[in-house]
């Protein structure tokens, strides 16, 4: 784990800090090939510099964020914002569910949508995969 993403989860709270860790053991196992770094004051993973998934503390849970989840058609990720993003919201680490996990990254793979270019193309979203 990178230092400066270990640092963040050390930052948490006992119980938030084992979500973080499980969060970033399973997204790290199975995103093998993605760059993470710290982006926005959190952990994101990036496939050719588009992001694909990260994880925060929120004020009484810890975010998990798919940049292109709303395209992954599933009924436990909620939208999140206007573009195409949804998240699932942790209190303890008894919520996540590994096989779901593995699912939505899989998905984040295969779906995304152009966050990379949002700028130069002033807000407009072009799906890539």
């Amino acid at each position: 784990m990178k230092t400066e993403i270990q640092n963040y989860n050390n930052a948490q709270t006992d119980s938030d800090k084992e979500i973080c860790d499980l969060l970033y053991e399973i997204i790290n196992d199975n995103l093998a090939e993605a760059e993470n770094k710290i982006w926005h004051a959190h952990p994101v993973w990036f496939l050719d510099g588009n992001p694909i998934v990260g994880y925060s503390k929120l004020k009484g849970s810890v975010r998990l964020l798919f940049w292109s989840g709303q395209s992954f058609e599933e009924e436990k990720l909620q939208n999140e914002g206007s573009f195409k993003a949804a998240e699932m919201r942790y209190t303890e680490i008894s919520q996540i569910n590994k096989e779901d996990l593995k699912r939505w990254l899989e998905k984040g793979r295969e779906i995304q949508w152009d966050y990379k270019n949002i700028v130069k193309r002033k807000g407009v979203l072009i799906r890539l995969k």
